[in-house]
């Protein structure tokens, strides 16, 4: 499906399809920025029949000239989805009585999986016919929010405006990322804390000299394989309180094909059995781990998150990776190792003006900042 419209007072034609596949791949990248997450990406996203999201890529021309390249996707968002602890229990005990009283379609502007980012430039007409094509499609789906999610600082002059058009302004969890500029792990070592140097070298050690993990890195999943790692991808969903989305297995697999040079998947074994894996996205010099997974029967007594790190972050020192994006969340530990937490913000918009002012003051109240002690701790 693809729908065109002309808005003759500015000069621009808008097109909006269901799948970016029915945008020419040169149009997205003369405009997108030049990231992991991109034209393949989202493909492998369109093909993975994710239920929860329905995507929409709305691209505008000035002429014939792309001008703004922009993924959306509307789902029906749950506010719990942000609580932890005894608020959650509660909101779900409510929602046993009353299904669904949480939920809430929004139609979102960025990448469902990670930091937001678009293409667009500063030129307020394009940001205008935008936001008209977005306001279109939440109408026809019945979303009562417009936002745009999880976009740093550099997107502040282009996405500032939106505060004087209704838009409130949210900082969400922080991205972490490391800068790697070091020789190898002992010199990463150096960065950190005395004490974190030695609670490290004692738990590599301990676990170093009781049991042989064998570590694998791969490019695609036989069958078997694929099924083991999700079996942990799924109990580590299970286990967390505040998640976005749950990934099918069909993205597993299909990001191998469409994306073949750039998915890579860490899996480590003891005595043949898989105990813990990795999916990441790897550049040229980015590597951008999105989802690990453990088997939490030997996943505290072998230490198995910082055997993940040690190792992974020595696979990124050996092939001359630069930076190592860990995501949101898990920020107790990601401090003690000396990644960098990078500020993203949410621009929130109701659609029923009436209604603004109290949803403000509840996007204040379900704030992820307020049920993660590990983050305040962290920060």
């Amino acid at each position: 499906m693809i729908i065109s419209r002309r808005h003759k007072k500015l000069g621009l034609r808008t097109k909006v399809t269901r799948k970016i596949a029915e945008i020419p791949v040169d149009d997205w990248n003369k405009v997108f920025p030049d990231v992991l997450e991109s034209y393949a990406f989202f493909n492998t996203l369109d093909e993975s029949s994710l239920e929860q999201f329905s995507f929409y890529y709305i691209m505008v021309y000035d002429r014939a000239t792309p001008v703004c390249a922009v993924p959306c996707f509307i789902m029906d968002y749950s506010l719990d989805t942000t609580v932890a602890g005894p608020t959650k229990r509660i909101m779900n005990a409510i929602e046993k009585c009353m299904l669904n009283i949480f939920s809430i379609r929004a139609l979102f502007c960025g990448n469902p999986l990670g930091q937001g980012r678009i293409g667009i430039s500063e030129n307020p007409d394009h940001m205008h016919v935008l936001l008209r094509r977005m306001e279109q499609i939440a109408k026809k789906n019945k979303a009562a929010i417009i936002a745009f999610k999880d976009f740093d600082k550099t997107y502040d002059n282009v996405l500032g405006p939106l505060q004087k058009k209704g838009f409130s302004k949210f900082t969400n969890l922080p991205w972490t990322e490391l800068d790697i500029s070091f020789k190898n792990f002992e010199e990463y070592l150096k960065t950190l804390s005395g004490a974190t140097r030695y609670d490290l070298r004692r738990k590599f050690k301990k676990v170093d000299n009781h049991v042989a993990i064998d570590l694998e890195v791969v490019d695609t999943l036989e069958d078997k394989a694929l099924e083991d790692l999700y079996r942990l991808y799924l109990d580590i969903v299970a286990k967390h309180d505040l998640q976005f989305e749950i990934m099918s297995i069909d993205f597993f697999r299909n990001v191998s094909k469409i994306m073949p040079s750039h998915a890579k998947y860490f899996l480590w074994r003891i005595d043949g059995k898989l105990v813990a894996f990795l999916f990441c996205l790897v550049s040229e010099d980015v590597m951008i781990d999105y989802y690990a997974g453990f088997d939490y029967s030997v996943a505290h007594t072998y230490h198995l998150y910082f055997i993940k790190f040690r190792d992974t972050l020595n696979w990124c020192i050996k092939h001359g990776i630069k930076k190592y994006e860990m995501g949101a969340t898990g920020y107790e530990p990601k401090k003690r190792l000396g990644l960098a937490f990078i500020p993203l913000y949410l621009y929130v918009r109701i659609r029923n003006r009436a209604l603004r002012p109290i949803s403000n003051l509840m996007c204040q109240f379900l704030k992820f900042d307020n049920f993660d002690p590990n983050l305040k701790k962290a920060m």
